[in-house]
């Protein structure tokens, strides 16, 4: 089957996910700029993570330009990162109401670690599916900055329960190391 469906539904999911993040903000009640200070810690965190479903939604675009069919697997592992990825509204509420909390930074990026597994295992299936030679296999290479995300967000989940703030600052450093697109891929499948 072609990819279409999956394309449309999985930019769909992205777009609810959005929503419903943004659905969050509250308006501060005051109207001067001290009414926006008690918001900062929830709008940072709703940044971050649209940053991260935009990153997301941007990779897997480019992921599905290499593909050319799409198997049962293809489709059972692309609804294995939505369902990751539906968790980020929820995470990034806890953790924006309790900005300095452990358990919620924690939890945040177990969602964020899951989510690049899932990924990781979306792109495999599309590998496999291709079979030796695959495109998408030349283009990701040893994957590097996967592996790097992976081990970032590990230890950031570890270091939330030491130091809270450091290890948000780890998931906005994983989300800026993923803002700068990897010109391999767009160049090979433009060329």
């Amino acid at each position: 089957m072609p990819t279409g469906r999956l394309e449309a539904f999985s930019d769909g999911v992205l777009a609810i996910l959005i929503t419903i993040m943004v659905l969050e903000l509250k308006v501060p009640h005051g109207g001067d700029l001290a009414a926006l200070r008690g918001e900062l810690p929830i709008f940072l965190s709703y940044v971050l993570s649209f940053v991260f479903i935009g990153i997301y939604w941007n990779n897997h675009h480019h992921m599905l330009h290499t593909v050319e069919q799409v198997s049962g697997g293809i489709l059972w592992a692309n609804l294995h990162l939505l369902f990751w990825l539906s968790l980020i509204p929820v995470t990034t509420a806890w953790m924006g109401e309790h900005h300095l909390a452990p358990t919620p930074t924690a939890i945040y990026g177990v969602v964020l670690l899951a989510s690049g597994i899932a990924y990781l295992l979306l792109q495999r299936a599309i590998v496999h599916k291709q079979g030796p030679g695959s495109k998408l296999h030349a283009l990701i290479g040893r994957d590097v900055k996967g592996k790097a995300s992976a081990l970032l967000y590990s230890s950031a989940v570890l270091l939330a329960f030491v130091h809270t703030l450091l290890a948000q600052i780890i998931y906005a450093s994983v989300a800026a190391m993923w803002l700068v697109p990897d010109p391999r891929i767009e160049s090979k499948l433009n060329g």
